[in-house]
């Protein structure tokens, strides 16, 4: 087995889609309790989960004169409530139903003296079902949510390093539990006229507020939202004329127009000689086929990679 297969894993979504419909679930749970203590901030940046080294993590949250975090922890399977005074709670991961999760999680919090309440209607999906009475969705498989995360760290690496071309306004790279992706946004710095809203149980202010400028947006999806395999993504709002026609990389690369916006399988960036360039050359095409085609002030816009230890060269 090469070293590429090793680090960039297999991910069919038919074989853990449930799994990874119910992990969803529960990341909107943790997401709904960021949400209700953070101040707003542009685009909902405020309500992302994190990748890292054992998973998936709110950041600090505040609690009055004190913080806590909620970490996914793909390694040991648990769910750690962590608070600054240093106290814990575990919450196992394990097949449950998300009214299951969704009870001890509230426990926890609760015993560790955390007074909140979210909405636990679930955002951004066809037919969503209240947390606590979702005895639906109830799977977990322990080895597809450990490559889940083993792939989002690598892709967080190379978004990482894409992101530091930009000089203009970009997006942390973050994990978006709504629509349960990966993603990194740069900005052309323009106002984008009004979004017309219409996402499933997602008011359409907070649509609007997110896209209310100009954007050249790429992702990961494991599966779901109109395909059923894992794909990157990237998309232009507004999408300029001759967007779609525009020439990307790599060959296996292709513009969706179900979808509106191009995509890349998985697959072949896992499985092609050299994962990283083959994922850079995605971003880089792409949104180049978006600040072209919406004529984008790219000279003022960008700049080389980043380098450890290199200041960036003015």
């Amino acid at each position: 087995m090469s070293d590429a297969s090793v680090s960039w894993p297999e991910l069919p979504y038919a074989a853990w889609r449930d799994t990874c419909a119910t992990l969803q679930l529960w990341t909107q749970i943790v997401g709904k309790i960021r949400l209700a203590r953070t101040p707003w901030l542009n685009h909902s940046w405020h309500v992302t989960l994190y990748v890292t080294a054992r998973g998936l993590t709110t950041s600090l949250i505040p609690d009055r004169a004190r913080s806590f975090q909620i970490d996914f922890d793909f390694i040991d399977h648990v769910l750690r409530i962590a608070t600054s005074d240093g106290e814990q709670r575990l919450v196992p991961l394990v097949p449950q139903s998300v009214a299951s999760f969704y009870a001890a999680v509230m426990e926890a919090l609760e015993g560790l003296g955390i007074d909140i309440q979210i909405d636990d209607m679930p955002n951004e999906l066809q037919d969503p079902i209240r947390f606590a009475d979702d005895h639906v969705h109830a799977s977990y498989d322990r080895d597809a949510a450990h490559r889940f995360w083993q792939v989002l760290r690598q892709v967080d690496r190379v978004f990482a390093t894409f992101r530091t071309g930009f000089l203009g306004k970009s997006s942390p790279v973050h994990f978006f539990w709504g629509s349960f992706d990966l993603a990194v946004t740069r900005f052309s710095g323009r106002r984008a006229p009004l979004h017309p809203g219409g996402v499933p149980h997602l008011p359409d202010s907070v649509a609007q507020e997110a896209y209310s400028h100009e954007v050249s947006s790429a992702g990961f999806w494991p599966g779901g939202g109109g395909i059923d395999y894992p794909a990157f993504y990237s998309y232009a709002y507004p999408a300029p004329d001759g967007f779609h026609s525009s020439p990307v990389k790599p060959e296996a690369a292709f513009f969706s127009d179900a979808l509106g916006e191009f995509i890349l399988p998985y697959d072949a960036v896992r499985t092609s000689a050299d994962p990283e360039t083959a994922l850079l050359d995605f971003l880089q095409s792409t949104y180049e086929a978006a600040a072209n085609s919406a004529k984008w002030d790219r000279a003022a816009l960008e700049c080389g990679f980043g380098e450890p230890r290199r200041p960036r060269r003015l």
